[in-house]
């Protein structure tokens, strides 16, 4: 709901700010008053066409910011919450309009865009005049506005479910044939390699193992020959260091068979001895196994340039290679099982097809019924409305193919005049004459998608008790969403819940466009100067009094 409008600087307002609230407000006030420019602050937040002549003399600049409150839980609040935008129940929007031609658009105290700006003004007002952004001026509503006149959008969104079904199948039968000489190339590669890597039958810390074993082999003669020389060393000959360490161990026997405090040392070296006899035996062993084996280094070697060059192609290591070729084969199987998966997919395409045009002739059926129930409806409330002899009708075109909104296009037609033949609403239809068919289609479906609805020359052409009759009708509106409505007519503002005047000031100078809310004898005195023109009497104030009594007494009733 919109519940606040600030204007600076634009037309002939210099500053103004004007409070809303719920039900039905009324703006009036004489000819070029500045009425319109309200409207046309209201549409440049609705992201409509900005242009530098908007920009009061004089300035460089006009702006318009608009506070709007709404549910945080609803679909806008959710869609914003998505866009990044805060909101805690209340929006600001605001837009800047240069003389120089540089525009800026503010969603949430942020930066935006005009594109976002459109998109999120659309859920929140809608304006029916002469301005572009109209609900009944977009073909693609026209079929949304029929399935909610018949209350089909539950039908509408199970038809939907299953078109969905069916367009995704199509997807994927679609990447299928595109994909089959890819799918070839794909599935040569990867059986190549899933033989390769089976082939080289790898292990994990193969690769480790084998650099170990190479170290060996290839200073195998080194190895053999240190682990002689050291047992010689250690056990060879009468200088060696064994036989050494026996005279040594003699001498410490006998020396402490004098000196008993020697004894711990004569262990020392006897432990010694036999620790050094061990290894001596060790290295012995040791170098007896050692043998150079030029064929077996030659299949070490063969080996880790194989495991070498799988990790160029593959992975940095034998691990990651076997995971490789484990992935390969799974994928290698997928693709064999493509043709089971087309004729799966076949299957299911066909299936879905039947279940959509069942879905969806049954969805035109119900559609062409409701046509014929809107056309009769709409046609009984405009010919209410001054349109006495006006035309409504609903043409329903079956599509060639179907799409998610079923398998046809609506589009409304009307004809104003007796004799013609009704066209598209966008090509014949006036401000003043869609203002009347969207109040008219208000009343047969009172519909609360957007929270706030302007209507703007729903008076033209029209008077004596068939204005009455829209101001009654666009107070029934109101219950259920906010209306601001710009009339002429006392016979509308006389159901007002709110009453503003719009009128020209000269101040210093300059005009300047004032916005006074009225109440009392000040609405009163408004009402009979709506009636009466320049001169007011006694009884054209009674009849003011008496028709926003009966406008209540009317509401009260309906």
């Amino acid at each position: 709901m919109l519940t606040d409008l600030s204007i600076r600087n634009l037309a002939i307002i210099d500053s103004l700010h004007v409070s809303f609230d719920r039900g039905l407000t009324v703006l009036t006030g004489e000819t070029g008053a500045g009425k319109s420019i309200i409207i046309d602050a209201v549409n440049l937040i609705m992201g409509g066409r900005a242009s530098a002549e908007l920009v009061r003399t004089g300035e460089e600049e006009a702006t318009v910011e608009a506070l709007f409150s709404l549910p945080v839980d609803g679909p806008l609040g959710q869609r914003l919450a998505e866009m990044g935008l805060d909101c805690d129940g209340e929006l600001l929007v605001k837009r800047v309009v240069s003389r120089s031609g540089r525009n800026r658009v503010f969603i949430g105290g942020g930066l935006s865009t005009l594109a976002m700006l459109s998109e999120i003004s659309r859920e929140l007002v809608n304006i029916y005049g002469q301005h572009e952004s109209q609900t009944l001026l977009r073909p693609e509503n026209h079929l949304r506005l029929l399935d909610g006149f018949a209350g089909l959008d539950s039908l509408r969104a199970g038809y939907a479910a299953i078109f969905d079904r069916y367009r995704e199948t199509e997807a994927r039968l679609r990447e299928l044939d595109e994909g089959e000489r890819e799918a070839a190339r794909r599935l040569d590669l990867l059986s190549f390699q899933v033989e390769e890597i089976r082939t080289a039958a790898l292990a994990p810390g193969e690769e480790e193992a084998l650099a170990g074993e190479r170290e060996l082999l290839v200073n195998a003669e080194r190895l053999s020959r240190g682990s002689e020389e050291a047992y010689e060393a250690l056990y060879g000959d009468e200088s060696s260091v064994l036989h050494l360490l026996a005279r040594v161990k003699g001498r410490v026997a006998e020396i402490s068979g004098v000196d008993a405090s020697l004894a711990p040392l004569l262990d020392v070296v006897e432990s010694a001895a036999a620790h050094l006899e061990d290894a001596a035996l060790t290295l012995r062993g040791y170098g007896a196994r050692i043998e150079a084996d030029p064929a077996r280094l030659d299949a070490v070697d063969e080996r880790l340039d194989l495991i070498r060059r799988l990790k160029k192609k593959y992975a940095p290591t034998v691990e990651e290679i076997i995971a490789y070729g484990e992935e390969a084969a799974r994928e290698m199987g997928l693709l064999l099982n493509r043709d089971r998966t087309r004729n799966d997919l076949d299957r299911e395409l066909e299936t879905l097809a039947g279940r959509v045009r069942e879905a969806g002739h049954g969805l035109s059926a119900k559609r062409h019924e409701a046509a014929k129930r809107l056309k009769a409806a709409m046609e009984r409330e405009i010919h209410q409305l001054a349109m006495r002899h006006a035309l409504f009708d609903v043409a329903l075109e079956e599509l060639p193919e179907p799409r998610q909104t079923g398998l046809d296009s609506v589009s409304f037609l009307f004809s104003p005049n007796p004799g013609e033949e009704p066209k598209p609403l966008a090509r014949i239809a006036s401000g003043g004459e869609l203002s009347r068919l969207m109040l008219a289609l208000k009343q047969v479906h009172p519909e609360s998608d957007v929270p706030t609805l302007i209507f703007d020359e729903v008076d033209t052409g029209i008077g004596g008790a068939t204005s009455a009759l829209v101001g009654e009708k666009l107070k029934r509106v109101s219950r259920a969403q906010q209306v601001l409505c710009i009339t002429h007519l006392p016979q509308v503002a006389a159901f007002a819940d709110r009453h503003y005047k719009v009128e020209k000031r000269v101040e210093g100078g300059r005009t300047a466009t004032a916005v006074t809310p009225l109440e009392g004898e000040g609405r009163v005195a408004e009402m009979a100067r709506m009636l009466g023109g320049v001169t007011i009497t006694g009884t054209t104030l009674d009849h003011a009094r008496e028709m926003i009594d009966g406008a209540r007494r009317a509401a009260a009733g309906s």
